[in-house]
């Protein structure tokens, strides 16, 4: 996978307020349907991680781990972040393309 891509699409789709970040408002976008698709970082902790992807499978949305809350965090120009919902369907197919 070519980080530089798909982190400079979720960088864009950060400016251009696609996305929500932290573990909190995630959840709540997942659950008013607005997640078009979670970006989770591999390091996440085990509670995190079951919490998140059971809310993605039981909304249906999908989701994709990616390498180190560190790299999720510089993507969008902030702090290590553990997860990341794309709120845009045109983002979230071509970040889950470039992703796969």
């Amino acid at each position: 996978m070519n980080s530089n891509q798909w982190m400079s699409l979720l960088g864009l789709a950060n400016r251009a307020r696609k996305i929500t970040s932290g573990e909190e408002l995630t959840i709540k976008e997942i659950r008013n349907g607005k997640a078009k698709l979670i970006l989770l970082s591999a390091d996440a902790s085990v509670n995190t991680t079951k919490k998140v992807t059971d809310k993605c499978k039981s909304y249906q949305i999908p989701y994709k781990l990616v390498e180190s809350r560190e790299i999720l965090g510089q993507a969008i120009g902030k702090d290590a972040r553990v997860v990341v919902a794309v709120l845009d369907d045109g983002f979230a197919k071509k970040l889950k393309s470039l992703l796969d």
